[in-house]
Parts: C-alpha cells; structure tokens; sequence
C-alpha cells in the first residue's frame, strides 16, 4: 500500500513537470494506449509530440512504449531459442560473465528489471545455491578433521546461527517486466525447472518501478535498456530501489571496437538476425528493429557518463567478445 502511494505521488510530480515542459495544462489520455498494456503509461498530447526513435525510425515517445511491448509481445514465445540463434550461444557466456562479476552471497536480494523470461535470475539463485553448497562441504570437512584454526574460525554461537540461517533463507530474486507474456514464458520455465522458492515475478515498468526506495542489493538489466524510452529515468529508479552500499549492473549491446570484426557484425546482424527471426520465430520486423536499437543505443563511455549522471559512483564496464556488448557496474553510496 505505502509503495503504491509512493509510486502514485512520483506520477503526480513527474506529470506536473512535463505539464509545464510541455506546456499543457490538463493531462489527456491517449485512446491510442492498448487495453491489455496495463504497465504502459499513456502519455499527454506534449508527451505524444516528442520524438525518439524506434531503431532507425523516428516516432512520438507514446509510439514507441506501445511498438517496442508489441516487439516483445510477439517475439516471447521463441525469445530464448532466437537468443541462441542469433549469438550462437554465446548469450550464455555473457550472463554468466554478469554473475561471476556479481559474485552473490547467500542473504541477497536481487532485482532482475526487463527480466523477462528469468535467466539472470535462475542463475543468480543457482550461484548463491552453490555457495551455501560450498559452505556446507566445507563445514562437512572440517568437522572430520578440523585442526585448532579451524575450530576456532568455525565456531558460531546460536545467535550466529540464527543470522546465518535467515540470511541464507532471504536469498531471493524479484523478476519485473512490463511485458505479461515475457513474464508467462519466465513462469513457465520456472516450473518447468522445479524452481519456485526465493523467486517472484512482477508486472512493472523501469522508468517506474513499483517498489519502495533502498530494497535491493543487486538492480540488473540484461539486454533491455536500450528498449527504454528515457534511458535516464530508468537509471534514476534503479539508483531509488537500490540500498545504500547496492550495486547496478547492465549487460546491454554496444560498440565494436575491432573495426574488421565491426564489419563482419554488421553484416551477420543485418543481413542475418531479421532472416532468422523470419525462419524461427516468424517475425522478420521485430528482429530488424532490435539489431537497429542496438546501433540507436549509446557507446560505451556514452553511458558510463549516463550512469554517473544518474548518481551511481565507481563506475567501470568491461567489453566482452571486442565490444559487441559491454558489462557497465557502478554503487550507490
């Protein structure tokens, strides 16, 4: 309840403010904004009147929250197998490159945003699963043959315990997307995976997200900023939701900078990605405007600047397969 007034007071404040931008003195909603769109906000006619681009087209602001959820709407279905199409596989390395880097400990709440179908998300609980399996063998081994530093370090009181427990037991991971049918095909591979405990799944945009501020010890987005209409409000909710000492991580397509091998990405991404997404998913439109939006996204040191703008701090970002996508991370103080 209290996040819900929260979220509708930052509404009211953040409406006023593109009032006056704009100037517009009521707020009219766009019949245009589908029914079943129930994240998507619809915007005034000001709103309506702002441009920003749908990869290489130009549209109003409103237009692209609606195309870009029909975008993924369409593609849900088949959304991992043209991942592993596309990348060859390699998509896979890249996530687990995100939760090395991360490095979870038990007790951790992550907060998984364009999370879609839960793949950050189910390796972050498999991770932090292995740790406490770690932990519990090396316990195991230690009570066998422990020498005296062992005893010493090992040993816990109740009260210890306890914490150890809880903190094990609070490992959770909250996937939010705007998209219900992303969310469905998630959901489905949950189960399908046996994978129900410590993780939840909730319908939210990231220019607003439905929770309250200093939640999360972990914010990603994996291949889903760029899909934002205002980049930087998306990065001002992050740096709200996330607890004084949480980190930021993005994982999100960017620059080449072999140029030999920008060429031959160029090629392979426009000559091949919208063909496949023909073959495989029977949508060639979607995949030509997501191999667009990622020449449209910004380059690396572009949006380590963004991300700083945003309030984070000890930003770095590590370029994976020569730039082809790049591991932003920063802290919020």
């Amino acid at each position: 309840m209290a996040a819900s007034i929260r979220l509708l007071a930052r509404r009211i404040v953040r409406d006023a403010f593109r009032t006056i931008n704009s100037s517009v003195s009521v707020r009219i909603v766009s019949s245009s904004c589908p029914s079943n769109l129930s994240a998507c906000r619809c915007f005034s006619d000001g709103a309506a009147d702002k441009s920003t681009h749908f990869g290489f087209e130009t549209v109003s602001e409103g237009e692209k929250a609606e195309r870009v959820y029909k975008v993924f709407e369409s593609v849900a279905q088949k959304y991992d197998v043209m991942n592993d199409a596309m990348s060859l596989g390699v998509h896979r390395l890249w996530k687990d490159m995100l939760l090395h880097v991360m490095n979870p400990q038990p007790g951790i709440r992550l907060l998984d945003v364009a999370g879609g179908t839960g793949d950050i998300s189910f390796r972050f609980l498999n991770y932090v699963r292995s740790q406490q399996e770690r932990v519990a063998r090396r316990t195991a081994r230690a009570n066998q043959t422990p020498s005296w530093q062992e005893i010493s370090t090992s040993y816990m009181t109740p009260t210890e315990e306890i914490e150890m427990e809880t903190e094990a037991r609070e490992s959770r991971a909250v996937v939010c997307d705007i998209n219900k049918e992303m969310l469905k095909v998630g959901k489905q591979k949950a189960e399908s995976m046996g994978v129900s405990s410590g993780l939840s799944w909730v319908v939210g945009d990231a220019e607003e997200l439905p929770f309250d501020d200093d939640q999360f010890d972990v914010y990603t987005i994996a291949f889903g900023i760029r899909n934002v209409t205002h980049i930087d409000l998306a990065l001002q909710e992050a740096v709200r939701v996330l607890k004084p000492g949480g980190r930021f991580m993005c994982l999100e397509f960017s620059k080449v900078t072999n140029p030999l091998l920008a060429r031959l990405y160029d090629a392979y991404s426009f000559q091949m990605i919208p063909v496949l997404g023909e073959v495989i998913a029977g949508d060639w439109k979607s995949y030509q405007y997501l191999v667009e939006s990622i020449r449209k996204f910004p380059d690396q040191e572009t949006f380590k600047q963004m991300i700083e703008d945003a309030g984070l701090f000890s930003v770095r970002y590590h370029n994976l397969t020569g730039g082809v996508v790049a591991l932003h991370s920063g802290f919020k103080l």
